[in-house]
This record gives C-alpha cells, sequence and structure tokens, in this order.
C-alpha cells in the first residue's frame, strides 16, 4: 500500500468534505493503528468514539465473521433473530420498551424526532410539534438533525430548514420554561456536548428539566450517540443524572466499528408508532447486530469498573501536564482546555507526529480512547502529550 497513491485517489474522486490527517491507516490491533509506512500509533480516538473494543477485538470478528458467513443481510420484510437479542439485551440494560435500529447517530436522532412528534400529534393534535434543544447541541447532518444542533456556524448555506425547533443555552431553566409553549412536544438534550466542547450538563439542571418536562407531558430525548454504551463509565450517561428519559439514541460505540443506531423508547411513546411509520432497509442488519451484540457481552461490571479506574488515572495525570486550564466531559470523554496561545489544532497536530492520535472539539483536545485501555496505554498517552506541551511557549 503506498501512501502517497491512497491519498492522491483520495483526493481525485471522494468529495472533498474531510479535512484528513496525511497518515493513511492500514491496519490495527487493540489499542494500536498501523499506517501505511507502518508507523504505530497509540489510539486515543476509536474512531470517534466507535471502536468501543479497540481494533479487531477477537471476539468481535469471530462474531462479525460468522454471521457474515450465514446471512448477511434480508431487509425488515422478515425476521432474523440477531436484532430480536440485541433488542432484548438493550431494553433489558437501559429499562425502556422498544427499539428501533437504523444506521447511525443522525438517523437514531431523525428517529427520535418522529416518534416524539407522533406520540404528541396522535395524543394533543398536530400543532404540537415543537422541539426545543441547547445552545452548542450537535445532533447530526441530515437536515432535520442539523436544524436540531444549536451551532449556527452547521448550519450556512443549507436552508430552508425543517420548522418548529428552537434554542436555549445549556443550564438556563428560566430560558427553557419561556421557550416551551402549548406545543412544544420534546426537549433533546446530550449529557455532555461534545462535538460543542466537551462540556457536561449540570446535574440540576438535568433534573429541573425532567421534573419540568414530566409536569407538562413534554418528551426528554437524551442523545448518547457519543455518551453511551459504557463511553461515560456507565451503560448510559443518564445512569449519572438519574435520568430515566422517554427516548435516548445510542450508535457509535454500539456496533463496535460496524455503522447502527438505535433509538430506545418507553411503551407511551412506542404505542404510537404503527407499521409504515417508520422504516430503514439497512436497519437491524444481521451482521451489524452481531457485532454490538458482542460489544454488549464484553460490557460486564468488570469492563465498566476499569473505565472508571483508567477515566480517573487519565484526568489526574492530565490536570498535572503543562498548559492544561481544565480537564471537562465525564468518564473516557474527556476535554482539554489550554491556557492562552496554546491551540489544540496544533497540540494535535503534534501528537500525531509523536504517535499519539487525540482529536478536537471547538478550542478544546478531545480524547475518546477505546474502552478497553490499560494502566501502561494511559500512562504511555500521558508521557507523550507532557512532551508536546512542553516544547509548547
Amino acid at each position: 500500500m503506498n501512501t502517497e497513491k491512497v491519498i492522491s485517489r483520495d483526493n481525485d474522486y471522494i468529495l472533498h468534505t474531510y479535512g484528513r490527517s496525511q497518515v493513511v491507516l492500514a491496519e490495527g490491533e487493540g489499542m494500536t493503528a498501523r499506517d501505511a509506512d507502518g508507523k504505530s500509533y497509540l489510539d486515543f480516538t476509536s474512531g470517534i468514539g466507535v471502536n468501543s473494543l479497540g481494533y479487531c477485538h477477537p471476539a468481535w470478528v469471530r462474531a462479525v465473521a460468522d454471521q457474515a458467513a450465514t446471512l448477511q443481510h434480508t431487509s425488515n420484510l422478515y425476521y432474523t433473530a440477531p436484532d430480536g437479542k440485541l433488542a432484548k439485551k438493550l431494553c433489558r440494560r437501559t429499562g425502556l420498551d422498544a427499539v428501533f435500529f437504523g444506521n447511525s447517530g443522525a438517523e437514531a436522532n431523525e428517529g427520535a424526532i418522529k416518534c416524539a412528534r407522533k406520540y404528541s400529534v396522535d395524543t394533543y393534535g398536530e400543532s404540537r410539534n415543537k422541539v426545543i434543544t441547547l445552545v452548542n447541541s450537535f445532533h447530526g447532518r441530515t437536515l432535520a438533525t442539523l436544524t436540531a444542533t444549536g451551532q449556527d456556524v452547521f448550519h450556512h448555506d443549507f436552508g430552508p430548514f425543517p420548522g418548529n425547533f428552537d434554542y436555549v443555552p445549556a443550564g438556563d431553566f428560566a430560558a427553557l420554561e419561556k421557550a416551551a409553549d402549548k406545543n412544544t412536544c420534546a426537549v433533546m438534550m446530550e449529557l455532555v456536548q461534545g462535538e460543542g466542547g466537551v462540556v457536561a450538563l449540570d446535574a440540576d439542571y438535568v433534573a429541573r428539566v425532567a421534573a419540568f418536562c414530566r409536569e407538562k407531558d413534554i418528551l426528554v430525548i437524551v442523545d448518547e450517540v457519543q455518551t453511551g454504551v459504557g463511553r461515560t463509565g456507565k451503560f448510559l450517561a443518564c445512569e449519572h443524572f438519574d435520568l430515566h428519559p422517554d427516548i435516548v439514541t445510542l450508535a457509535k460505540g454500539l456496533g463496535g466499528g460496524l455503522p447502527i443506531g438505535a433509538v430506545l423508547m418507553n411503551k407511551k411513546v412506542a404505542d404510537h408508532m404503527k407499521p409504515g411509520s417508520h422504516g430503514s432497509t439497512f436497519g437491524g442488519n444481521p451482521v451489524c447486530c452481531a457485532g454490538a451484540l458482542a460489544v454488549l457481552d464484553e460490557m460486564d461490571d468488570d469492563f465498566l469498573a476499569n473505565v472508571n479506574e483508567r477515566a480517573a488515572q487519565l484526568r489526574a495525570g492530565l490536570a498535572k501536564l503543562p498548559h492544561v486550564r481544565e480537564v471537562s466531559g465525564l468518564g473516557l470523554m474527556v476535554g482539554i482546555a489550554f491556557d492562552d496561545g496554546i491551540k489544540a489544532a496544533d497540540v494535535r497536530a503534534a501528537c500525531e507526529k509523536a504517535g499519539l492520535l487525540v482529536l478536537t472539539a471547538k478550542t478544546r483536545l478531545r480524547l475518546l480512547p477505546p474502552l478497553i485501555l490499560t494502566a501502561d496505554d494511559v500512562d504511555d498517552a500521558l508521557a507523550i502529550l507532557r512532551s508536546v506541551l512542553e516544547k509548547c511557549v
């Protein structure tokens, strides 16, 4: 595999919508990725939170390969076993009652919006369809989820947008209370705003929003596309907040590397979704569901205990590094704010050269390591970050 040839071909034929690093990743194992030139990288991105079990986890590989060799696709005109097994596991794990499977986080959030509007319109009439989201949120790049995203920077050039979305500042309960009129059907939020800078919501604010919504029968949708499936040290970030939403969306880490999204909902909402009200050709694909089942099978109490231990170790180590002003987020969803003059994009590029893959979110460095990381992996990442930051002036 020739790095120059791969990059040249990509530039010739792939739509130029990505600002890629000039690295061709060729293979991976566990926490390590290797490029086409044989250089190894300690990966603290996990494909933006997707490779929850790292690269090519043996149990995941076996599950996916076995299913691919048995039945790769049927459509939803027929039943298959893997999607039902996965749905049962997710419902029992989350306390919710039904699941719709799609292919991505954006699709999951689209589905959540549709489910919320269907419940509310059926129950209160067709004018009750407004969805409130939070400023600085990110919910996807389809037109509806782009509209739901509370960041103007993502809205340029793509209008007109679907109607009846409103935005309030995260943490400002008075603003939410004012915005929630008689036509509001749902409040949609991320408990940690990932693309918005890896900022966790205040627990008291979340509790007030939940209580207010219960009183008004406004549905609570929690976007756990990035926070879910063990990322924060619990299966759902909701568990940290003692929050029981009407609808939860999952994707990213659920498939362990294959595309899958899920909309989980309580019975009150599920009862309004009838045949024909939503669908997806690839939703519940047997191979993707087999991968997701392998992820869930690994995610027992010991697994989550390690996530919490490594998160504590990583956060304590980051706080001691030069030029680190603040460490934000929850669990292994980590944001790092630097002293003035230190640019996260420059730190990311220097880390890549030093063999550590990291991300950015707005002005912060973002870490989303695979959930299988060890104490040694954390120490190695901290050592590289220290060496990079010590050279910053």
